[in-house]
């Protein structure tokens, strides 16, 4: 026993009587209490927010709450300061090989990788390139500039190295080899890009396509994984199917891999079924159409959305829109017809995109008409255009008839608008943040679409108050004139029109 003084229980219990009787209104609160977590702009909370917002700016929203920070290399650091739901960023080295061009041409491609290492979520920590006659079979660049390379990596802390060309396996094996970091190529780089961004059914199945055919050549393996033979009931869930003694984890996987290319493809099959219906429906009515193509990040979906009121998602980065949207316009005279966005374009579009995409590539070599945009304001417009007329040639597009539609007049330099102009002479400048110039991009637009060829003398009845409507949409008017006994109408319309009026000739 102690020497404690009596306790008595009920003493105590009447001692802490009414502590929770509290008033809430007598406590003061922190005025200056913050939240550790995302705002996210309050559109999840407040549905009056987000009415006002259009389709795109909605996607970009999404698109922004969830996004990479730096300042998190180690779990030493502070992370008070970050966002709820952030990303640590990949810290990357870049690695380029001159082979041809200047050396404003070399430093305009490195400024291109970043770009896209940027956009795919990462801090560009340095960059480096070599001049070389082509590039090293074994390692890309040669043992020495390896060395560098290694020496930049350990100094600067970076968990990757992306390589401004396509690598082959050996290549990239050698190099995460001898560097003991991730090294990720440019196809890769652009490939990751596309699986972040695409959102329809069909964009994220020929992505998927994309890099399973990049994938099976580049499949790797570790330890006892290449000599593990399977067969029968065996342990580790192989079972039937892995087709008998000798078949190693490797092959199993290219095997997997086929299969799902195989569906893939089919499933392709079939959403390209679905879209050359609609195109067939388009053509059988006579709606002409416009594609706009360019180079990524050259304004395609701003131009679209100045032209149409599409509304559909813009931002400053590459590829920011992967899935293409096509809106139903008119012309001043009332003619109907359509115009689409395409995904944008880059120097050396990787083999596997242009073929995954060739579904969707088919819309600008079926349009009757190519908006080709170019970014004004880049350093190097004219390789944008030279590489752009390289994937056209690729996908068939070469013969469509094109207006050069060069974008950002507000931020371009005027000489290099004006070298342009005369290097391009069927070209319009435009921007599509103000709306300079778009008055005469829509003229020029309204002036190549395909003309209906038959001429035509009609008395239409009041009563065909439905074939007078259809004229004003699918034909040219030249005159139309209301009689006592119907509208006489002249001009020129398709040939099926034209058939249906034949009843009505004067």
């Amino acid at each position: 026993m102690t020497n404690a003084p009596d306790f008595n229980l009920s003493a105590e219990l009447d001692a802490t009587r009414g502590w929770d009787d509290t008033d809430d209104s007598d406590i003061e609160l922190d005025d200056g209490f913050e939240s550790g977590y995302a705002d996210d702009a309050g559109l999840g909370d407040d549905p009056e927010l987000a009415d006002g917002l259009t389709t795109g700016e909605q996607d970009l929203a999404e698109r922004y709450a969830l996004r990479r920070v730096a300042g998190l290399s180690t779990e030493l650091h502070d992370i008070t300061e970050v966002e709820y739901r952030q990303l640590r960023l990949e810290r990357v080295v870049l690695v380029g090989v001159w082979t041809e061009g200047t050396v404003t041409d070399a430093e305009n491609h490195l400024a291109e990788l970043a770009l896209l290492a940027e956009t795919a979520g990462s801090e560009v920590l340095d960059a480096i390139y070599q001049r070389r006659s082509s590039p090293d079979p074994a390692t890309y660049v040669g043992r020495g500039k390896v060395e560098g390379i290694r020496e930049i990596v350990q100094a600067t802390g970076a968990d990757t190295v992306i390589c401004d060309g396509e690598l082959a396996p050996s290549q990239l094996r050698n190099l995460e080899d001898r560097l003991k970091v991730k090294v990720v190529d440019r196809t890769a780089l652009i490939l990751d890009i596309f699986a972040q961004h695409a959102k329809s059914k069909e964009g994220q199945a020929q992505v998927e396509l994309a890099q399973l055919n990049y994938m099976k050549q580049r499949l790797r393996g570790w330890g006892g994984n290449l000599s593990r033979q399977v067969g029968g009931r065996v342990a580790g869930g192989a079972g039937i199917g892995g087709r008998g003694p000798g078949e190693t984890k490797i092959e199993t996987d290219r095997r997997r891999i086929n299969t799902k290319i195989a569906k893939l493809r089919r499933q392709l099959a079939d959403m390209k079924g679905t879209r050359d219906v609609k195109r067939q429906e388009r053509r059988r009515h006579h709606v002409p159409s416009v594609a706009i193509a360019g180079y990524t990040n050259a304004g395609k979906s701003s131009l679209l959305n100045r032209l149409t009121g599409a509304g559909v998602l813009v931002e400053d980065a590459l590829f920011a829109t992967l899935d293409p949207t096509t809106r139903r316009t008119t012309t001043a005279d009332g003619r109907v017809y359509t115009m689409s966005d395409t995904v944008g374009f880059v120097r050396h579009l990787p083999h596997q995109l242009v073929e995954a995409f060739r579904s969707t590539l088919e819309e600008v070599a079926d349009a009757d008409l190519v908006l080709h945009v170019v970014d004004g304001s880049h350093p190097d417009p004219e390789s944008q255009i030279a590489a752009v007329r390289e994937v056209f040639a690729e996908i068939g597009a070469s013969g469509v008839p094109e207006i050069i539609v060069i974008n950002k007049a507000d931020l371009a330099d005027p000489l290099v608008i004006a070298r342009l102009r005369q290097r391009e002479p069927h070209s319009v400048v435009v921007s599509a943040k103000t709306g300079e110039g778009i008055t005469e991009a829509l003229a020029m637009i309204e002036g190549e679409l395909p003309r209906p060829g038959v001429e035509f003398a009609a008395l239409v009845p009041y009563d065909r108050g439905d074939l007078v409507n259809r004229l004003h949409q699918k034909a040219e008017i030249d005159s139309l004139e209301h009689t006592a006994d119907g509208t006489l109408v002249r001009g020129r319309a398709h040939a099926d029109l034209a058939g249906e009026l034949a009843a009505y000739a004067v």
